[in-house]
């Protein structure tokens, strides 16, 4: 079941004195689900490995945003806008992607540096002259000064990215071919870009090539075109698993995401497919029909019993209206065929709390444990944990819980608070007390890096 998590930047976007803004990460809201993440990490480790990454070490992360784009913003992470997802016809164009953004990964590129640094530095002086001259009374004379270093900083920082996009698109055809995979979804997931700016009216002369952050879509294609027809992989059918399985999550997170009635226009009841009734799912979930949702999932189920990403539905749909009891059962079994998966886990310790009976704790303790210990930055797992350890009197980790919740979600003078009070009461030299410490310097420095930024 998808899950919408508000989280701060992990990124830093620059900022170009207002005319300029590029944003890689804010504080935007990350979508998380046990089965799009799979799918995801699947699509993408051929790839990473072709790379010379560890797939282990990179993260696919999914960002709530209908807008079509996918960027790096340092370390290793691919971040995939869920307009991206929507508007790709295939797995393979969003491998094409992925291709790509692993390029700026392995050519260490990243906003704050190199030709980004000189221009936020063109732009930050130009600011300060302005403000000289508006100090001393030239308001005309600040506006023209700001916007002559505006220009200058654009420029530089515009040639720069293009650059950088040019450098990432190679790498990335280099990945493909050394993965096996073939870049026909590149080429066709950069051709639905070049439709894009026919239909908003972007068109090529001197001044669009200027603005443009990247090379010209025509001449990408041009030139990528001409290096996948070479490869190897060229012909190479797309897998049918792996396909089968990105119009599942496709349909998966359009039913999420979009209106009910959208949803039911762009998969009417008469397509009885998997991705169909997936989509309308969530859709009758989201309109609060819970009979109409209900046949949707049985209807899944009845294709595949044992699909644990079909029983976690069942039970998130179960237990969101309000019957925690009924939704034990599909949770549980999810939950066991996917090893205690840590996302499904905490859905499962969810309904277990909710059912408000006492003898469900234990349970809950062990899968939400075994959840945090396999996937840390998760609030809500925390969150849950917190409140089994309060039932059970141990206000202590309670606190020490609300603190690793409190921190993950940004609430750093919260988080602090909540990990000086589990300090005192821990046994010292345990870790768990080890940890409070660690929560309170972390709460701690952020919260003076952001004063100093103030």
């Amino acid at each position: 079941m998808i899950h919408q998590l508000r989280l701060a930047a992990k990124g830093l976007a620059l900022l170009a004195a207002g005319a300029l803004a590029i944003q890689p990460v804010a504080a935007q809201s990350v979508l998380r689900d046990a089965e799009t993440e799979a799918l995801l990490h699947d699509m993408a480790d051929p790839l990473i490995a072709a790379a010379g990454l560890d797939p282990r070490n990179v993260d696919i992360v999914l960002i709530n945003d209908s807008s079509v784009n996918a960027f790096v913003a340092g370390g290793q992470a691919v971040y995939i806008h869920s307009g991206l997802i929507n508007e790709a016809a295939n797995a393979n164009e969003v491998q094409g992607v992925i291709a790509h953004e692993l390029g700026h990964i392995t050519g260490g590129h990243a906003i704050s540096d190199g030709g980004g640094k000189a221009a936020q530095n063109i732009s930050i002086l130009s600011l300060l002259l302005a403000g000289a001259a508006a100090a001393a009374g030239g308001g005309e004379a600040a506006l023209g000064v700001m916007m002559a270093g505006q220009q200058a900083a654009l420029g530089k920082f515009l040639a720069f990215t293009r650059g950088q996009e040019e450098a990432a698109d190679a790498a990335g055809a280099q990945f493909l071919a050394s993965a096996g995979v073939t870049g026909k979804g590149s080429i066709g997931f950069f051709r639905k870009l070049q439709n894009l700016e026919y239909r908003y009216g972007y068109k090529r002369d001197a001044d669009s090539e200027f603005y443009s952050t990247h090379p010209m879509t025509a001449d990408r294609i041009a030139t990528l075109q001409e290096v996948y027809e070479k490869d190897p992989a060229w012909d190479k059918p797309l897998d049918p698993a792996i396909e089968a399985r990105f119009q599942r999550a496709k349909a998966k997170l359009f039913g999420y995401l979009a209106d009910p009635a959208d949803t039911f226009r762009t998969y009417p009841p008469t397509d009885t497919s998997i991705p169909a009734r997936y989509a309308r799912a969530y859709a009758w979930h989201k309109d609060g029909f819970l009979e109409k949702a209900t046949t949707e999932t049985d209807a899944l189920l009845a294709q595949a019993p044992l699909d644990p990403y079909f029983l976690e539905l069942k039970g998130q749909v179960l237990l969101e209206a309000g019957h925690p009891r009924e939704a034990l059962a599909p949770l549980r079994r999810a939950t066991e065929l996917t090893a205690n998966q840590p996302l499904i886990a905490t859905t499962f310790g969810h309904a277990l709390i909710a059912t408000e009976d006492h003898a469900n704790f234990p349970e809950a303790m062990r899968v939400l444990k075994a959840a945090v210990a396999r996937d840390r930055e998760n609030p809500f797992a925390w969150y849950q944990l917190g409140m089994v350890y309060a039932a059970n009197g141990d206000m202590a980790r309670a606190k020490l819980a609300s603190a690793e919740q409190q921190v993950l979600s940004g609430q750093l003078p919260a988080a602090l608070a909540s990990a000086q009070a589990a300090e005192t009461e821990l046994p010292k030299g345990t870790p768990d007390w080890l940890r409070s410490q660690d929560i309170a310097m972390e709460a701690r420095a952020a919260i003076e890096r952001s004063r100093d930024r103030k």
